[in-house]
């Protein structure tokens, strides 16, 4: 599937937009043609928004360059001042279509994110009390429930999609769902006065049944 949406960062704030670039590339249009549009209806574009750009430098050569981030209404307006032809109404389909699985995407995220708090609030509790408990008691099982959730360490979480105040924010909503079952275990596993090795063992070596669990349910 070709991305024609983007998010403007990987945090639970991100606004989802498209580029003239994509636009053009999907209609037949030169991207001369299509910032020169937007500069024209610039003034109708604005009632759905700033219109947002970020300055871009061509690798190697050239001055940087104006990219527009158009939001939802802003890129379906302009679509609506081109000829509509053929292609111009497969790519507003499917234009649509990504906007909304995207904006849908972050909508389970945030959801996800609040349902998560309290389940996390329990997790600190347990912590706290831990038999084994000690300063790096809550640092060590957040970075193990991170690495397992997504394959990748905090450091190469942030790395990859970018900073934010917690690296929880930047799990998509599938990794939320298994980050938030790995944490039930783990209070279990507290519960039942299990040592972190113990612990760390039982969910790197179930990582497969943890996914195979959560796709039956």
């Amino acid at each position: 599937m070709l991305n024609l949406v983007f998010y403007t960062d990987n945090t639970l704030k991100a606004e989802p937009y498209t580029t003239p670039e994509i636009i053009a590339n999907n209609t037949g249009n030169s991207l001369h043609a299509i910032n020169q549009l937007i500069r024209y209806k610039k003034e109708h574009l604005e009632r759905f928004g700033i219109l947002a750009f970020e300055m871009r430098k061509l690798t190697g050569r050239g001055r940087p360059r104006k990219i527009y981030h158009l939001n939802e209404q802003q890129a379906t307006l302009l679509i609506t001042f081109l000829d509509n032809t053929p292609q111009v109404e497969l790519f507003k389909v499917a234009l649509v279509k990504q906007f909304y699985e995207m904006r849908d995407e972050l909508t389970k995220r945030n959801l996800n994110r609040a349902i998560e708090k309290p389940v996390k609030k329990t997790l600190n509790d347990c912590i706290k009390d831990w038999k084994y408990t000690n300063k790096h008691a809550y640092s060590n099982i957040n970075r193990l429930l991170i690495k397992v959730a997504t394959g990748m360490s905090i450091q190469e979480l942030k790395k990859s999609r970018g900073d934010a105040k917690t690296a929880l924010d930047l799990l998509t909503s599938q990794e939320q769902e298994t980050y938030k079952t790995l944490e039930n275990k783990v209070i279990a596993y507290i519960n039942a006065d299990f040592d972190y090795s113990l612990i760390k063992a039982l969910l790197t070596g179930g990582k497969i049944q943890v996914v195979q669990e959560l796709e039956n349910n």
